[in-house]
């Protein structure tokens, strides 16, 4: 399945702003918005979130397979993809997983 099909069954992010992404300490690393360009990302870091509570090893592999073929580009150009470069460090390199941070467009946290 390509990752356009997989995007189309991942939960909507309808009123979210962005993500943040938080190191175990909840201090801020990353912030995903919810804008062209990213929102593919916002959706699958979301649904990551949903189903496992923070991205760990188990959901950054789930993760790697939702990106279908953009995961083996982000292994074949190391730096083009850096939300797949950050799953895959985690998945396969054991970097330390991620909290993260729901910001909804009222820029309320969830």
């Amino acid at each position: 399945m390509k990752f356009a099909d997989i995007l189309a069954t991942l939960p909507a992010i309808d009123g979210i702003a962005a993500l943040m992404l938080l190191d175990a300490a909840g201090e801020p690393l990353q912030r995903l918005d919810n804008k062209p360009g990213t929102a593919g990302s916002v959706r699958v870091y979301h649904a990551l979130v949903k189903r496992f509570g923070h991205i760990d090893k188990a959901a950054a592999r789930e993760g790697l397979a939702l990106y279908a073929e953009h995961t083996d580009d982000a292994r074949a150009h190391p730096g083009k993809h850096p939300n797949i470069d950050r799953l895959l460090a985690i998945a396969e390199q054991d970097a330390p997983g991620l909290r993260v941070r729901i910001v909804l467009d009222d820029s309320t946290e969830a």
